[in-house]
């Protein structure tokens, strides 16, 4: 009985850590995604009754079916050593697959380019996540827009500074702040849910379905939109191993999915009452008397964001050493308790100046937002290729059941994936350019070095 109250106890601060560095990304997305369907520059969606439900089905159903079935269900059962990531996937197959050149071949380079996605990603998301944050000091005051970029700066060289002191020390200092966010957030929704409670007929598929069917290809466009609710979903994979299967889990099912429902559903109530406040939807969920405070808490939030990826920044490395496509990097142990929680200095210094070099470079977020999505969703779409093989080969599944649920996987992800590439010429080159020198630097290394540590199988 001691023994279950002990592990109880230890799920539950796992858990909260892990709200700080796993769902701080995902958790920040109702500030832009929802709006940014209905309110872009490109391929804005008019906001009648029918296309605010389907759009919030086709939130709901993105969050149940990506995050929930595929990767906490099916995607997190795959782990190597109790390591998650595209590597880990890669690994598994690589030990069963000896004597087979070809196969390893595609393997490898599949591997070697989902962890250059990640990496890209791993730039983008700091940058654009507290670019968007500090942003709003301009609803304070416009005078303070010329201290935007010298605050993020100040902001994102704290961050990467204070990695040193491990994930899970992080993780307690920013699990209580998201604790506070995501219930704020759901409160917000909630009570504009009870002004409007039409909404939650968005619940039923036949709303996303009807949505797609009645508006020809713009809906192809809007994915690329819906996909920013759900960006955040590798990086929870990624970083399993420095909490456990069990407490992200339990975070994500008791806490943080309700909120996010509660907060999408709650703007599609405001948009549907009052489509005047669909510039900074968000804010206009709460009073006016409560906005700079609801900037500065944002602020904060959002900063967290920046951690999930960071910390999978560091897992991905440590596999990508092991596997030879990295040379011997100092790797610090930042836990005596759990060997899945590392810091790597050589990364951390690396992903901070090429974040500064993205902060100088577009300088807002919304000039960022055109690179955000390719790495994330090309790496995604890699993990359902690596995910289906793992189901047949190593788990020995029924091939034509793992094909047909894979395929539906497959084709969501492909979606995401293609709509976010039209964006190449806004931005997108950006993460692509970063990936590219990547896989061409671990190929390289690899070449030469890694393939005489041929992964055997493990005894």
């Amino acid at each position: 009985m001691q023994t279950n109250q002990l592990s109880n106890s230890r799920t539950y601060s796992l858990a909260l850590a892990a709200l700080g560095v796993v769902y701080g990304d995902i958790g920040t997305s109702p500030l832009y995604a929802f709006e940014q369907v209905f309110n872009n520059d490109l391929h804005s969606v008019i906001q009648s009754e029918a296309n605010i439900l389907g759009v919030l089905s086709l939130f709901f159903w993105s969050l149940v079916m990506v995050v929930t079935i595929k990767y906490l269900v099916i995607i997190m059962r795959a782990s190597h050593m109790g390591e998650g990531g595209i590597l880990a996937l890669m690994r598994l197959l690589l030990e069963g697959s000896q004597d087979r050149p070809f196969i390893r071949a595609a393997l490898v380079f599949t591997g070697l380019l989902g962890a250059a996605f990640f990496y890209g990603d791993g730039v983008i998301t700091p940058a654009i996540s507290v670019l968007s944050a500090v942003e709003g000091m301009e609803l304070i005051s416009p005078e303070l827009k010329n201290y935007i970029i010298p605050v993020v700066l100040l902001i994102l060289i704290s961050l990467f500074c204070g990695q040193k002191y491990g994930t899970r020390k992080i993780g307690f200092l920013f699990g209580p702040v998201m604790v506070a966010w995501f219930a704020l957030i759901a409160v917000l929704g909630l009570l504009n849910i009870i002004d409007n409670p039409i909404v939650l007929m968005a619940m039923k598929p036949i709303y996303a379905q009807e949505f797609v069917s009645h508006n020809g290809i713009l809906p192809f466009f809007v994915m690329g939109a819906v996909v920013l609710c759900v960006t955040g979903a590798e990086a929870l994979y990624a970083d399993m191993g420095h909490f456990g299967v069990k407490p992200i889990k339990f975070a994500w099912v008791g806490f943080v999915l309700p909120a996010l429902l509660l907060n999408y559903f709650g703007q599609g109530a405001l948009l549907l009452k009052s489509p005047q406040h669909i510039d900074n939807l968000f804010y206009h969920l709460a009073p006016v008397s409560i906005h700079t405070f609801l900037v500065i808490f944002a602020t904060i939030a959002t900063v967290v964001a920046s951690q999930a990826v960071i910390s999978g920044a560091f897992s991905m490395t440590k596999q990508a050493i092991d596997l030879g496509f990295l040379p011997k990097l100092k790797i610090i142990h930042t836990s005596q308790h759990d060997q899945g929680q590392i810091y790597v200095p050589a990364i951390n210094l690396m992903l901070l100046a090429m974040v500064v070099v993205a902060v100088f470079l577009f300088k807002t977020s919304s000039s960022l937002a055109g690179a955000y999505g390719i790495a994330v969703t090309g790496t995604m779409l890699l993990t359902d290729f690596l995910g289906i093989s793992v189901a047949i080969v190593i788990w020995k599944w029924n091939p034509l059941s793992v094909m047909a649920g894979g395929l539906f996987f497959f084709l969501m992800d492909f979606a995401f994936f293609t709509s976010n590439a039209l964006k190449f010429m806004d931005g997108g080159w950006f993460p692509l350019g970063l990936s590219f020198i990547m896989v061409s630097c671990m190929s390289v290394i690899y070449l030469k070095y890694g393939k005489k540590n041929v992964i055997k199988p493990l005894i």
